[in-house]
């Protein structure tokens, strides 16, 4: 529990605002929802909100213009010197993740089909990305920005796309096939969840800064998990395609704020280091980071 030492230290040394950035999608809201609307405040920070898509934030992580933001996984070692990760905030997935898609015919081997094939991809730096790499490793990607895939591979502008966020949920509608399920194809290699991305708070925050920062991302998670319904009509707009459809912006929402979002625990943790080390042994990443996370207890303050 903070002292009250530390709590005039805080006071008299953070008045100025927390930038915060996540991306715009329905889940992302869902997860900031409480935070946003002050449903939930912190005795000490003053979150702003700026929503940028996640390979933008990505590209953006190594100039630190924001004191917290989302990342990809596979972003993240590129800048673990800068930032430090949260225990909470991350999404993850059990048996389910991006998707390979296609409206071609699909063959007997379908993994086979996509070797030397060319597949747009919703950017460099995804993990979903990383994850294709660690399974079909000889394609050729073409970067294509996440709302457009679809679009893309109906057309026949590619023969293959990887889709992410509500694309996961209605690909069916444009007539495409699902190839693989990453998500699937990772549970079955490590029998863990599938970790797509985390939230990272600057390094050069104080340690009370840096729990503070997480216990009130963690509570504004907590009280929209527990206002689910309520909290999911007031996101859907950010849900694109199937906004109009209440009961697929619940399950996708529902896909990627869970328990691992409250707090990774030992199997969400244990997912992230698995990543890094396949990548590693691969040649994806050059070093593999130090997974030293926030933590913060929501019995510290009220949720």
């Amino acid at each position: 529990m903070l002292n009250n030492l530390q709590e005039t230290d805080l006071k008299n040394n953070l008045q100025k605002p927390i930038l915060i950035a996540h991306s715009p999608d329905a889940d992302d809201a869902f997860m900031f929802y409480a935070l946003s609307n002050n449903l939930v405040k912190s005795d000490f920070l003053e979150f702003k909100h700026e929503l940028k898509d996640i390979q933008t934030l990505n590209k953006e992580a190594v100039n630190l213009k924001y004191d917290v933001q989302a990342i990809s996984f596979f972003a993240y070692p590129d800048v673990e010197d800068k930032y430090q990760l949260l225990s909470c905030g991350g999404s993850l997935g059990y048996g389910y993740g991006p998707l390979v898609i296609t409206k071609n015919k699909l063959l007997e081997n379908k993994l086979e089909s996509l070797k030397n094939q060319t597949i747009a991809v919703p950017g460099e730096k995804t993990t979903a990305f990383l994850l294709l790499k660690l399974l079909v490793k000889d394609f050729k990607p073409v970067f294509v920005p996440f709302d457009k895939i679809l679009e893309s591979v109906t057309r026949g502008d590619y023969p293959y796309g990887l889709i992410i966020h509500e694309g996961q949920l209605s690909y069916l509608k444009y007539g495409l096939s699902k190839v693989v399920d990453l998500g699937e194809w990772w549970l079955g290699k490590t029998n863990l969840p599938v970790p797509l991305g985390g939230n990272v708070v600057k390094r050069t925050f104080s340690d009370i800064e840096k729990k503070e920062t997480n216990l009130s991302i963690k509570r504004s998670i907590a009280y929209a998990l527990s206002m689910k319904e309520k909290i999911v009509a007031g996101v859907s707009k950010y849900a694109r395609e199937i906004e109009d459809d209440k009961n697929l912006v619940y399950k996708f929402v529902s896909m990627y704020v869970n328990d691992f979002t409250l707090d990774y625990g030992i199997s969400g943790k244990l997912a992230i280091k698995k990543l890094y080390q396949m990548a590693f042994n691969e040649g994806l990443i050059k070093k593999i980071p130090i997974l030293d996370f926030v933590e913060g207890d929501m019995s510290l303050r009220g949720a």
